[in-house]
């Protein structure tokens, strides 16, 4: 369960922006941040790297900030990074309250082993929940054990965290248990290898001639 953090967050308040000043920022250390939501203005903060960075490894983190002395929670909704470096380009956060309900994505676990000789495929990793803010579930665990051939586990069947709803679509598919595909004999290896036998038995019948 994912709770309030006991680490504060120091964000810092920022009033310049740009591609520019965004990098300098990374390069002091830094991760240029947006807050927003309840009907606020955003507000842009520079957020510590190293500490923030290990914070966010966990889906759906909240940070508790601390703005100029005051005290803001807040959930991380979006993380842009180099698709090169993997450097955490920037974040969006979304302020949240105590006791408020919000919609999250939650990953989906496959715990257990199917029936022998069938395979269980993981259709949809998430499933969206609506959930109190400061008591976000780290994932909802779905049980294959000795599901056989052709079973389906539904979002309507998982069983959710105590206090949570379901948002997404019950009847979409979590996991299907199947017979892992028959192997299939490569026909084009087959003719090339009747075709070498083939010239390989033509010398020899011109010998005999």
């Amino acid at each position: 369960m994912v709770t309030e953090t006991d680490t504060k967050v120091v964000a810092e308040l920022r009033e310049q922006f740009g591609k520019g000043f965004a990098r300098r920022l990374r390069a002091a250390g830094k991760i240029p941040a947006v807050i927003y939501g309840h009907g606020t203005d955003p507000v842009h903060v520079a957020l510590p790297g190293h500490q923030v960075a290990l914070l966010i490894r966990r889906a759906n983190a909240l940070l508790e900030l601390e703005i100029d002395g005051k005290q803001q929670l807040t959930l991380v909704k979006d993380v842009q990074k180099d698709p090169v470096h993997q450097i955490i380009e920037h974040i969006d956060l979304l302020v949240v309250k105590k006791g408020e309900k919000i919609e999250v994505d939650i990953p989906v676990s496959v715990t257990g082993e199917p029936f022998p000789g069938t395979i269980a495929n993981l259709e949809n990793t998430t499933v969206t929940l609506e959930v109190e803010a400061t008591h976000i579930p780290q994932n909802v665990e779905v049980s294959v054990e000795g599901l056989e051939d052709g079973a389906h586990v539904t979002a309507a069947d998982l069983t959710l965290p105590r206090g949570a709803v379901l948002v997404t679509d019950p009847e979409t598919l979590i996991v299907g248990v199947a017979l892992p595909p028959a192997p299939v004999e490569d026909e084009a290896e087959e003719s090339e290898e009747g075709a070498e036998a083939s010239s390989d038995e033509a010398p020899a019948e011109e010998s005999a001639e």
